[in-house]
């Protein structure tokens, strides 16, 4: 007998603590091979630091930090408790937990929990006149809420990546993964208003 159909939004694998999943390297390329970022760069969310690590490499200083301890970074460090970007900052970079599982499952507004951290990053990102990168599932831009939140916001590019990213290995075990992702950047130093270049990388 056929197994029953499964919901293209769930797995079979239990979600990790604070959401944390490393960001393979080729995703931060494929952002900086369309974006050059300004100044000092902040990952408010640095797991082990993977997107840090890239940015670094490719000559960018970084301010680390998470509010869990990966042994990476500055730890304890709440984003959405910050009311400022650290010092000398002029983007921020992150990979974000999603707020869909685990423990955050059972909470009543996880499918918001996306939706406040972007409004929470916007306001933070507004004061200075920073740039905004947030890798988010391709899908989620299309949510009405969410559409309008980015319609609202100097947008300028979606980057959507046509591999689909792999979190984890397993080695055979291994899924394909379920998902397509996009990078959304912001500038609030952008001069004129209009849509956001919408390109393709992998």
């Amino acid at each position: 007998m056929p197994a029953p159909p499964r919901p293209i939004h769930t797995s079979t694998h239990a979600r990790i603590a604070h959401d944390f999943y490393a960001t393979p390297a080729w995703v931060t390329e494929a952002l900086l091979r369309h974006v050059t970022l300004r100044g000092r760069v902040w990952e408010p969310c640095c797991g082990t630091g993977a997107i840090a690590e890239v940015l670094m490499r490719r000559a960018y200083p970084v301010e680390a930090s998470d509010i869990a301890d990966h042994g990476y970074g500055r730890t304890g460090i709440d984003l959405l408790g910050c009311t400022e970007m650290p010092p000398g900052c002029g983007a921020l970079v992150t990979n974000p937990p999603y707020g869909d599982g685990g423990e955050q499952r059972a909470r009543p507004r996880a499918p918001s929990a996306l939706l406040d951290l972007l409004r929470h990053m916007l306001a933070l990102t507004a004061v200075r006149q920073a740039q905004l990168a947030l890798l988010v599932r391709l899908q989620w831009i299309a949510g009405q809420r969410a559409a309008a939140l980015i319609q609202a916001a100097p947008c300028t590019h979606v980057i959507a990546l046509t591999r689909r990213i792999r979190w984890f290995d397993q080695g055979e075990a291994t899924n394909g993964a379920q998902h397509h992702h996009a990078w959304l950047v912001f500038d609030h130093a952008r001069k004129r208003r209009g849509p956001p270049a919408f390109l393709f990388a992998d």
